[in-house]
Order: structure tokens, then C-alpha cells, then sequence
């Protein structure tokens, strides 16, 4: 990845709500490979507003990928309602780079600071949280909240892997 595209990221993701917001499309930037992203939206006292992304790329470049995904957590998280072409001027965008997930053992294998974490089970149901959240400082607590993204109950049987993430933020 690009050192200078890299750091636009959160650049990318704010531009291209605020085009979709406009109708327009959002502004070219350079191309890179694709990857999986997360883009995340906080209010200015810095609760989460938003947050989507993908575990694998569906866009033709990290660029577009990042603007997929911010559009997405402005207009789509389902734990909110759409956020309005101000909220986006002032929010802080946080855009989180995946690195390949790797299966894990067990719980200590799981750092909460600097792993994310994603549990699957035998249905399918799938969740994912990423590193270093506040409030999430071990490995259970980790694990017991993704679980609960997914609809996953505390007995049941689960798959874990992990991933790293490069995080880029642009705090407005």
C-alpha cells in the first residue's frame, strides 16, 4: 500500500459520503489492490455513530473499498439512524486496514488490543469486532461480544480467528 494513499484514507471515506449525500460519485483517488475495510464514524464526543465494512474485498481497489464501506456506515448501520451531511463534517472517520485472519486455539492466543476477533459458528453465524475498543480489555469480553453480534449463544460451539488491522484516523 501506498504511504501516500494510506494516509488519505480517512480523507477517501469523508469525501465519498459526503458525494453520496450530493448524488455524485465520489472523487478518483489512486488505485491500489484491494483489501478488507472497516470504516468507522464517531460523533465529536466520540461514540460510535457507524461502523461497517467487509472481511474480504468486494471493490476493484482500496480506494473504492473505503468508500463502499464509508457510505455503508454512514447510511447503514443498522444500530443507527442515517447520519445527515453535518454529522459527517464533523465526525471523526477512522478507516481500519485487515490484515489475513488466522485461526487461533484458544482465548490465549487473543490479545483485545491488538487482534480483532472473529467467531463463526456450525450455522454460519459470523461476528467480528475489531482491536483496542474501549472497554474491551480481554480476551473473554472479546470473544462474548462478538458472539452476541452473531446471535451466538454462550455454550454453543464456535470457530475463532483473528486479524491485525492498520488503522488510519482523521479526527476532524
Amino acid at each position: 500500500m501506498s504511504e501516500s494513499l494510506e494516509n488519505q484514507l480517512p480523507r477517501v471515506a469523508r469525501a465519498a459520503i459526503l458525494a453520496w449525500f450530493d448524488g455524485k460519485a465520489p472523487p478518483v483517488w489512486p488505485s491500489e489492490p484491494p483489501l478488507p475495510v472497516f470504516v468507522t464514524l464517531r460523533n465529536p464526543e466520540g461514540e460510535l455513530r457507524g461502523c461497517i465494512g467487509s472481511l474480504a474485498a468486494t471493490e476493484p481497489d482500496l480506494a473504492s473499498e473505503t468508500a463502499r464501506s464509508a457510505v455503508l456506515a454512514a447510511t447503514r448501520d443498522p444500530r443507527f439512524p442515517p447520519m445527515e451531511p453535518h454529522e459527517v463534517e464533523k465526525a471523526t472517520v477512522e478507516v481500519s486496514v485487515l490484515s489475513p485472519e488466522e485461526p487461533v486455539s484458544g482465548l490465549a492466543e487473543l490479545d483485545p488490543k491488538r487482534y480483532g476477533v472473529i467467531v463463526r459458528d456450525a450455522r454460519g453465524r459470523r461476528g467480528v469486532l475489531l482491536p483496542d475498543i474501549p472497554g474491551v480489555d480481554d480476551p473473554t469480553t472479546q470473544v462474548d461480544i462478538a458472539r452476541r453480534k452473531a446471535g451466538i449463544e454462550p455454550g454453543e460451539p464456535v470457530e475463532i480467528r483473528r486479524f491485525r488491522v492498520r488503522k488510519w484516523v482523521d479526527p476532524r
